[in-house]
């Protein structure tokens, strides 16, 4: 039997996130907790309510970083503590009294001085999402990175576009790609707004910040929540957010929205890697248990997996946000914690996933040369279509198709027409002369490079 001592979830589970979750651990939130707790004390120091000495006391035994740097060394338990965040139903109020244990007794007074549970723990959360998704953001620009040279050295490849699983008209390798940067640049801007407007949380007990007001007076009360924002670098609020949700719920869906734009280049890699279509391949392949010749495309595999994950969670930040009652919420608030927390992890794990895929990722050629051409020019149908049913009509053109399916050679049977004397066959029959825009739209990466240049 496993030991009690062990952590809970090491990722053994959750392989896409495994090595890559560091930054919302429970440490890590610990970590925040704290950070939240001293930064409180600064910034009543900053509207001067307390002595700087007392508040540098404070920053020191707790182990302050810097602004918005968090703290570490305050030799705190997490498994402890989550225990004994059970009677209270959050880990503030247990937190607190461990604090107070570590820092000189004058300063005791100060810390959660006029401040609520949801103040140290919503901006707590806000530490780790900030961290964590400033490390996706990293990630992402990789891959936007990569992806662009992949689909600038491909511009010209004409492959197979399929449209329902099947072969539609010819696109080029370096346009598919360009539609996956696009995604990917769409989501690099949703996230990096999102994380740049998270706001500090300070309300006190109802969001009133009476206890605020009447410790420090009108004035140094009014000041606190931009002090205390300055200490977290986090934005300035003019409100508490305590029932209005829109920070957790306007970062989750733009995780979301990034796990989203990687699920479709995951989906795509897994589709093209199939061994009977092999026009891509991951630059490692993964191995089986059984069976040796294979090389699974597992990159793709595990953003898939979170791709499939995270859609589920934000509907279910949403969910919580739209059942916020009263100042607090019962039970909708406390949703949100491990909710916002398993989406950071997979658009962590998924980003830094396929970043390395972009890195690596290979064309076939030969593969694609092949496959485009294994309709035997039917690829085409809809270019010839516009040449040919004007001078021959509908009806001959649908029986020209249902020959050629059958297995007529089609340049055979386009050539055989009377009305196509002089027609350019090359050009009618070649799909790398019907891409319409697919290179152009390769070009206009250059044109648009967006937030990841």
């Amino acid at each position: 039997m496993p030991s009690d001592a062990q952590p809970f979830d090491v990722g053994l589970l959750s392989p896409v996130s495994a090595g890559h979750d560091a930054a919302v651990s429970d440490a890590a939130l610990l970590d925040a907790l704290v950070a939240a707790e001293v930064a409180l004390v600064r910034a009543m120091a900053t509207v001067g309510a307390v002595d700087t000495a007392i508040a540098d006391e404070v920053s020191v035994a707790l182990g302050w970083r810097e602004a918005g740097g968090g703290c570490e060394g305050h030799g705190l338990d997490p498994a402890a503590l989550a225990a004994a965040a059970v009677a209270s139903g959050n880990p503030v109020v247990p937190l607190v009294a461990l604090l107070r244990e570590r820092v000189p007794e004058r300063a005791r007074p100060f810390l959660h001085r006029g401040a609520t549970s949801q103040d140290i723990l919503d901006n707590a959360l806000l530490l780790i999402a900030r961290a964590s998704s400033a490390r996706v953001l990293t990630d992402l620009r990789r891959a936007d990175a990569a992806l662009t040279r992949f689909a600038d050295e491909h511009r010209d490849l004409t492959a197979a576009a399929r449209t329902l699983t099947q072969h539609a008209v010819p696109t080029t390798v370096g346009a598919r790609a360009a539609t996956w940067v696009r995604g990917i640049r769409r989501a690099i801007a949703r996230l990096d707004a999102a994380r740049a407007e998270l706001p500090v949380q300070l309300g006190g007990a109802a969001g009133t910040l009476a206890s605020f007001v009447a410790d420090l007076g009108a004035d140094r009360a009014a000041a606190l929540p931009a002090a205390y924002a300055a200490e977290l670098d986090l934005r300035p609020s003019d409100a508490p957010w305590q029932t209005n949700r829109w920070p957790i719920t306007e970062l989750g869906d733009a995780l979301v929205q990034s796990v989203d734009a990687l699920g479709v280049l995951a989906a795509d890699v897994a589709t093209l890697s199939r061994t009977e279509i092999a026009e891509l391949s991951e630059a490692v392949g993964g191995a089986s248990s059984a069976m040796p010749q294979k090389a699974n495309p597992v990159a793709s595999i595990l953003i898939r997996s979170a791709a499939m994950r995270a859609p589920q969670l934000g509907a279910t930040l949403h969910l919580a946000a739209s059942l916020t009652v009263d100042e607090r919420p019962d039970g909708a608030w406390h949703v949100e914690w491990p909710t916002l927390r398993e989406v950071l992890r997979l658009a962590s794990g998924a980003a830094a996933h396929a970043a390395d895929l972009a890195e690596g990722l290979r064309v076939h050629p030969a593969a694609v040369a092949r496959n485009l051409a294994l309709t035997g020019g039917l690829i085409v149908s809809e270019r010839l279509a516009i040449a040919l049913v004007p001078l021959i009509g509908r009806e001959r053109f649908a029986g020209l198709i249902r020959a050629a399916s059958d297995g007529g050679d089609l340049a055979a049977l386009v050539a055989a027409l009377p009305e196509t004397a002089g027609l350019d066959f090359d050009e009618l029959l070649d799909p790398a002369a019907y891409t319409g825009l697919a290179r152009q739209s390769v070009d206009r990466l250059a044109d648009h490079p967006g937030v990841s240049s």
